[in-house]
């Protein structure tokens, strides 16, 4: 039963799903361009804005900072050119408490003399009057170049406050340096700049305010006021801006976030301004833009994908009507396609499948006329015939191979093919099987088989393959019952090695066995032993007896022979009453016991024509393989020297070769 996933994958895979698919992936593409080139065009346009808003509010806080130090610089010389008529200490003390207003600008007025010692102030600071600032920067500043200056930001030491020093000289008549007048401003709370921490770009942007030497002056965060500005890897425009620069960028700040940028010189003071505004800050009103019209980019594709699937159902009505058609005609119900529709590319498609049904028709009927000729000439070949799949497997069995075997098609796996064969034959066979499939090369191989009733055939099977257009196919073979064949050659083979009285082997059985018995001899070592001997006594059995008692005196000595001897020894009848026994893998002990064994056998048969009893005894020769031996005839030569040394020696005994 089809699970949901599958089902959702089939609408997915149809061709109406691919539409609206292809139709909302365009969709996609479309709004995502879009998007992104509005969010592009938007990121431009807030840069350009964000730059020139900030260029406006840096031009706007140093202007006014440079009108700031400039009053204050100029309120300070006319206040040193007030004290120059007030030499003594009360004087001095006076003209100050006369400054009051200056005291809008500056949180208090210092006076110093020549040696840098502060000798008035106002208001008093304790321990402020009396300092020495002969060390200090702008004490030596102001006395080298006897102009106005605002110092480099610094603690004091009476309150420990970070400051700044606007100061004027005081000079004499002759321009003489005679000390100076100072206005002290308070970082953090003073009123100079007042004016910056009221000043807002959005939530996250700030002014600043920097010395030419690398020190922060001013900074929303006081933590940072008197800190060195970052380095050049840091933040490279505030760097480039000690040196004069000024201008406007963009690059990261000490947090890592990205900022707009513009930074202004403050020429009197060597002050540098900065306004930075966060890029996050500025484009978050584009990214909100982003953002919904995202949404409803969404919100038109849900509302727009139900209508334009509708379309494509009524787009795609006439190709359903064509499916509907072809499993019609696939089901027999109609014999062509009719397809009323204007689109072309339908009524081709129409008509292609009519022309294609048709010629599939011819090819079909004239496919079933081979068909059955091929059946019938399959049916009526005496001769099994089958045939196999790209695996093996028997595909079809004409009947002939049917009742040949006695099993069907579908009882003719690999598998239980192979286990009917012949356990001697069966791996040679199946090799030779699994060697044609892999090479292609014809398969041909006799070997037994039993029939489904247990009877065993002898089988000549000859398999060749068949391909088409080099796709390989399968193998189609004939199978033979060559039974009574091979049982015709294992007779004719069986007379031509076996006497026909005694059903021993005759001399040239013998010899072949010999011959393959001295060749394991050669090979791997294996002794074998070779007993010959003749029945003493014989010729008195033949001559009064005749040849009938003759012969039932050798059948009885060839059953002897037969009982005695091992299943794996040889018995033969050389001729006349000349006997032999080959003994594979045996010692010349163990021949010297079993030809013993023999001689007392034979000695004991008897046969009785008109009451007189017949007895023969046996005069054997023994002999071994030895090294060096390259012919049979060699072996026999000494077996047979043995036997007529025992004849020599008394008859009715065994003599053993002895070698050299």
């Amino acid at each position: 039963m089809p699970t949901r996933f599958s089902r959702y994958l089939h609408g997915a895979l149809s061709l109406k799903g691919r539409l609206l698919l292809g139709l909302l992936a365009t969709w996609a593409v479309v709004a995502a361009l879009l998007l992104v080139f509005g969010w592009r065009a938007g990121e431009t346009l807030v840069g350009d804005s964000s730059r020139t808003h900030l260029r406006y509010e840096a031009r706007l806080i140093a202007d006014e900072l440079t009108q700031q130090v400039d009053s204050r610089l100029s309120a300070l010389e006319g206040l040193a050119d007030r004290l120059e008529a007030s030499s003594s200490e009360g004087g001095i003390r006076d003209a100050l408490r006369q400054s009051d207003a200056l005291l809008e600008w500056f949180d208090g007025l210092v006076v110093i003399d020549a040696e840098g010692r502060v000798v008035s102030d106002w208001p008093r600071v304790e321990n402020r009057v009396g300092l020495d600032t002969a060390d200090r920067e702008y004490f030596q500043h102001v006395r080298a170049f006897k102009g106005p200056h605002v110092s480099e930001p610094f603690h004091g030491r009476a309150s420990d406050a970070p400051l700044v020093m606007f100061m004027a000289p005081r000079l004499d008549d002759n321009g003489d340096f005679q000390g100076l007048v100072g206005g002290i401003v308070g970082i953090p709370g003073g009123n100079l700049f007042q004016r910056l921490s009221r000043i807002r770009l959005g939530a996250q942007g700030f002014a600043t305010v920097i010395t030419s030497s690398g020190r922060v002056l001013y900074h929303p965060d006081e933590s940072l006021i008197l800190e060195p500005v970052p380095d050049e890897q840091a933040n490279p425009w505030v760097n480039l801006s000690l040196y004069g620069w000024e201008g406007e960028a963009q690059g990261t700040l000490i947090n890592g976030d990205m900022a707009y940028q513009a930074y202004r010189q403050i020429w009197p003071a060597n002050w540098i301004v900065g306004v930075v505004l966060p890029q996050s800050q500025a484009m978050s009103p584009l990214q909100e833009l982003v953002n919904r019209l995202g949404w409803w980019a969404l919100l038109v594709a849900s509302l727009v994908m139900p209508i334009m699937g509708w379309l494509v159902w009524l787009s795609l009505r006439p190709l359903y009507r064509l499916e509907t058609q072809i499993e019609e005609v696939g089901q027999g119900h109609r014999t062509r396609v009719a397809l009323a529709t204007r689109m072309q590319e339908l009524q081709c498609v129409a008509e292609t499948f009519n022309r294609v049904e048709v010629a599939r028709e011819q090819a079909n009927a004239r496919l079933r006329e081979r068909q059955a000729f091929l059946d019938a000439t399959l049916s009526s070949s005496p001769v099994g015939i089958f045939v196999t799949d790209e695996g093996g497997n028997v595909s079809y069995m004409n009947p002939a191979l049917v009742e040949l075997t006695g099993y069907g098609a579908g009882e003719h796996q690999l598998s239980s093919w192979v286990e009917r064969i012949h356990v001697d034959d069966r791996q040679s066979a199946l090799d030779l099987w699994k060697y044609s499939l892999e090479s292609g090369e014809d398969f041909l191989q006799q070997y037994r088989y039993y029939r489904q009733d247990g009877e065993a055939l002898w089988l000549e099977v000859h398999a060749r393959r068949v391909t088409s257009d080099d796709t390989y196919l399968g193998f189609v073979g004939t199978v033979k019952d060559i039974t009574e064949r091979r049982e015709e050659e294992a007779l004719r083979q069986w007379e031509a090695e076996h006497d026909p009285l005694t059903g021993l082997l005759n001399r040239r059985g013998l010899e072949r066995r010999l011959e393959e018995a001295l060749a394991d001899w050669r090979k791997t070592g294996t002794p074998s032993v070779l007993l010959l001997f003749d029945m003493d006594h014989f010729k008195p059995i033949n001559d009064i007896g005749g040849h009938a008692l003759g012969d039932e005196m050798l059948c009885r000595v060839a059953q002897v022979l037969a009982w005695t001897i091992r299943r794996s020894d040889h018995a033969a009848r050389q001729g006349g009453d000349e006997f032999a026994v080959l003994l594979p893998s045996c010692t010349l002990e163990q021949a010297r016991r079993i030809a013993e064994s023999l001689r007392d056998v034979i000695g004991e048969l008897k046969v009785v024509h008109k009451g007189r009893e017949f007895h023969v005894t046996l005069s054997i020769g023994v002999t071994c393989f030895e090294h060096g031996d390259q012919r049979i005839g060699s072996v026999m030569q000494r077996a047979d020297a043995a036997s007529y040394r025992a004849k020599r020696m008394g008859r009715d005994r065994v003599v053993m070769h002895e070698t050299g």
